[in-house]
């Protein structure tokens, strides 16, 4: 059977840590942000983690 190929976009955007789940950027933070609270740009900066429900289709696309 050959190798699972790894999906190059879904490589890009996520990372495992080093317990494995796996570490996501936050949405909506390219334009449009004259109207957001400075709170809410300063988590968006933070990077998130991956729901437990999708982490299962997550790791099948990055070939895990």
């Amino acid at each position: 059977m050959p190798k699972m190929k790894t999906r190059r976009s879904a490589a890009k955007r996520f990372k495992l840590t080093g317990t494995g789940r796996i570490r996501r950027n936050k949405a909506n933070h390219r334009h449009m942000l004259i109207r957001r609270s400075n709170s809410t740009k300063r988590k968006m900066r933070n990077a998130g983690f991956v729901c437990r429900a999708e982490e299962n289709r997550v790791r099948r696309m990055l070939g895990i």
